[in-house]
């Protein structure tokens, strides 16, 4: 490897540490300081770059790669306020665990605390956001400050994806001349001679790091399975996960063990798929785990994130049972503090473990007759069933959000991958998203839940894979990413976009304040009035608004079957919904307390 410079040998260095060490993709926000890493990644063949210019939405886009992939996505700026817009992703993949690999390109030491323009403290800029830090040495042609920077970005990458996957922030601080210009004398060239580990690095990493799965203790396990053996009522509870990091089979084990129901996320990688061809999965608990009379379980083995509904949280957290948390990093993701284990391994490896030892429950049959107490799963089965009648009772109504969610998630194509966004669309998802044999990747960004960067993160996921793109988005979230369209067209993205428009803050029709009007309406509902069919022509893209149900189904068939990207606006009123979800909720609790 030869280079006009030492910024350029630095930047070529680091490019082709990151492709050995697999990393396949990166996100580039253009900027002068990280000229050097910006021309090497143009030119490596090895590493797929997209060019975001919002650097907000630049690291939206990496995180929704890494989400979709199970692997880091490298984003890359210049100094100065560039890297502090990173900083809203970073925090959702430290708090999601989403690999992400952060280079923010600096001045060089002497500019710090002198004035210089564009100079900030990027020392440690994001806190315990991230898994690991480190400012790497100040570009020179010399072997052991090559290797050492072959060796942090191996171990960077290692860190983003280890046992507790997340973001790592490399700090790249680089002197002048940027640009690949020649400058004589500056990297000697007996260099690839004298040291050719150091410049051509090895064939594959230059370090190679072996993490481990963590393994359950064995008496721990006997311990859990005896105590499902011997409850009647018990269940399976998964909240959100990425994908790959629960195997599907390991889930499906323990359901034909036990006989439990699994109660699934939308967002598990559980409610879709082959799960539910025959297991008892079941997405309706939202609605009926509340109904008078509903007995609580025995037994819970949890894994995942905290789920989405408030329903199931505040049933688990009256339940008199012992609950099983499985995370693999030993994390506590149970907010309501009622669990009463904490097994830290791969919750794969747990779920085989305890199938493989339960062996005195008789095998469970579909209709559960021949479980234990066969009258628990039946209970739920019969009110999963009451529950998903009445949402289709519903969808024949006067249209609102909830019947959008169920449309989208009923006519995904198999395959699809299927972001949503916070506040409502997630809850709509995890109410009227019923269960599905199709394979169906349904994302979105729980862990610190915010509406910032939703269609970023969209596209970025989108960007990973081949199978269609739906996108469904609050016009609050759609207007705080408004910049992330563009990735549309520069980074050869297709999607459908669903924007459900209740003109401001729908969510908060959910929360007491409602009742204090003023200041409800103009400080948190917040309308805005805003016409969102201008965005799609400011980005070229189509625009329809649907103007029923009916419309809105008929719509969203046609853009699955276009190319190119549409917006299809779904007008409806906040407070209508929100009624209507109160109204159906209501109705099957009454229903399913009649039935027991």
């Amino acid at each position: 490897m030869t280079a006009p410079n030492r910024a350029t040998l630095w930047g070529r260095t680091l490019v082709d540490e990151l492709a050995k060490s697999g990393v396949t993709g990166a996100v580039v926000s253009p900027g002068s300081r990280s000229t050097p890493l910006t021309v090497a990644l143009a030119e490596h063949d090895g590493v797929e770059t997209f060019s975001v210019l919002d650097e907000r939405s630049a690291a939206f886009f990496a995180l929704g790669r890494g989400r979709r992939t199970g692997e880091p996505t490298a984003v890359v700026c210049t100094s100065g306020t560039a890297a502090a817009n990173y900083h809203p992703a970073v925090i959702e993949a430290s708090q999601s665990r989403v690999p992400l690999l952060v280079l923010t390109a600096d001045r060089p030491a002497e500019l710090t605390d002198s004035g210089a323009n564009q100079t900030v403290d990027q020392e440690k800029l994001y806190g315990d956001a991230v898994r690991w830090y480190k400012t790497l040495p100040e570009p020179a042609p010399e072997a052991r400050r090559l290797r050492s920077l072959r060796v942090a970005v191996d171990r960077a990458v290692a860190k983003t994806t280890g046992s507790d996957p997340g973001p790592v922030h490399l700090n790249f601080p680089v002197a002048k001349p940027l640009e690949p210009t020649d400058k004589p004398g500056d990297v000697p060239d007996s260099l690839v001679d004298e040291a050719p580990l150091a410049v051509e690095g090895r064939d594959g990493p230059f370090v190679r790091t072996t993490t481990g799965r963590g393994e359950p203790d064995d008496a721990a396990m006997a311990d859990v399975a005896a105590a499902l053996e011997s409850a009647d009522r018990g269940l399976v509870v998964v909240g959100p996960l990425n994908p790959g990091v629960c195997d599907p089979a390991a889930v499906g084990e323990l359901l034909d063990a036990t006989g439990f129901p699994l109660l699934a996320d939308p967002l598990s990688g559980l409610r879709y798929g082959p799960l539910a061809a025959d297991r008892p999965v079941f997405g309706g608990y939202d609605s009926y785990l509340d109904a008078p009379g509903w007995p609580d379980p025995e037994v819970v083995v949890r894994i995942g994130a905290s789920p989405t509904s408030k329903v199931l949280r505040r049933y688990l957290r009256e339940a008199d049972a012992r609950q099983v948390v499985v995370d693999p990093a030993g994390d506590w993701p149970e907010a309501e503090f009622t669990a009463t284990d904490c097994v830290e391994a791969d919750p794969g490896t747990v779920a085989a473990a305890l199938a493989e030892r339960i062996d005195d429950r008789p095998p469970a049959a579909g209709d559960g007759s021949n479980t234990p107490d066969a009258r628990w799963r039946r209970r739920f089965e019969r009110a999963e069933a009451t529950h998903w009648d009445l949402v289709d009772e519903a969808a024949d109504e006067t249209l609102f959000e909830g019947a959008i969610l169920s449309e989208v998630i009923a006519g995904a194509p198999d395959p699809a991958t299927v972001f949503v966004s916070n506040s409502m669309p997630v809850r709509d998802c995890d109410r009227f998203g019923r269960p599905r044999t199709a394979d169906l990747t349904v994302l979105g960004n729980r862990g610190a839940s915010g509406i910032d960067g939703i269609t970023s993160t969209a596209l970025g996921a989108g960007s990973a894979t081949d199978d269609p793109l739906v996108v469904v988005t609050g016009d609050l979230a759609y207007y705080h990413d408004t910049n992330g369209l563009l990735s549309v067209a520069r980074c050869g993205v297709d999607a459908t976009i669903v924007l459900i428009n209740n003109d401001g803050g729908g969510i908060f029709h959910v929360l007491p304040i409602e009742a204090f009007d003023p200041p409800f309406t103009e400080q948190f509902v917040t309308p805005h009035g805003l016409d969102f069919e201008h965005s799609a022509d400011l980005y070229d893209l189509a625009f329809r608004r649907a103007t029923d149900l009916d419309d809105f189904a008929a719509a969203y068939r046609e853009s699955l079957d276009s190319d190119g990207t549409q917006v299809i606006e779904v007008r409806t009123d906040g407070e209508a919904s929100h009624r209507r979800r109160e109204r159906l909720h209501e109705r099957v609790r009454e229903r399913v307390a009649e039935d027991r």
